[in-house]
């Protein structure tokens, strides 16, 4: 077990694995994040959580500043009911330079966990029907 660390990154659990959604500010990630849980995803955290490696996983629970918080562009900080961990199954990056096709998803390394990552462009919808179908068939299971 690794000690727990902060990581700017928005997640949300769906089906009870994580999802991190990264990317420079403005590129959608808050609203992608609402877009997933208007589709059943529970939030994790707003643009910080913690991570910890604990037997051989890496788990994601809401960073205890903004537990149940998210930013709603426009309206303001919200609360939300948030989950209280789940298992980081994939990254996703929103990314204007993101290749228009893969052949597998890249891989990055936290805490010492290898977790599947993409790279997607931001305006190019429906992203949130995208993230379900990447960690359908790039995310880490069970």
């Amino acid at each position: 077990m690794t000690a727990p660390f902060a990581r700017q990154s928005t997640c949300v659990a769906i089906a009870d694995r994580a999802l991190l959604i990264e990317g420079p500010s403005g590129t959608g990630k808050s609203g992608l994040a609402l877009a997933l849980i208007d589709r059943g995803a529970r939030l994790v955290g707003d643009d910080g959580i913690l991570l910890q490696a604990t037997s051989g996983r890496l788990w994601a629970r809401p960073h205890p500043h903004t537990r149940g918080l998210i930013e709603v562009r426009n309206l303001g900080i919200l609360p939300f009911p948030c989950a209280d961990e789940a298992p980081v199954a994939l990254l996703v990056t929103l990314d204007p330079a993101a290749p228009r096709f893969i052949e597998a998803a890249e891989t990055i390394d936290l805490g010492g966990i290898a977790i599947p990552a993409l790279r997607l462009w931001p305006d190019a919808g429906p992203l949130a029907l995208k993230v379900e179908l990447a960690l359908l068939h790039y995310g880490l299971t069970g």
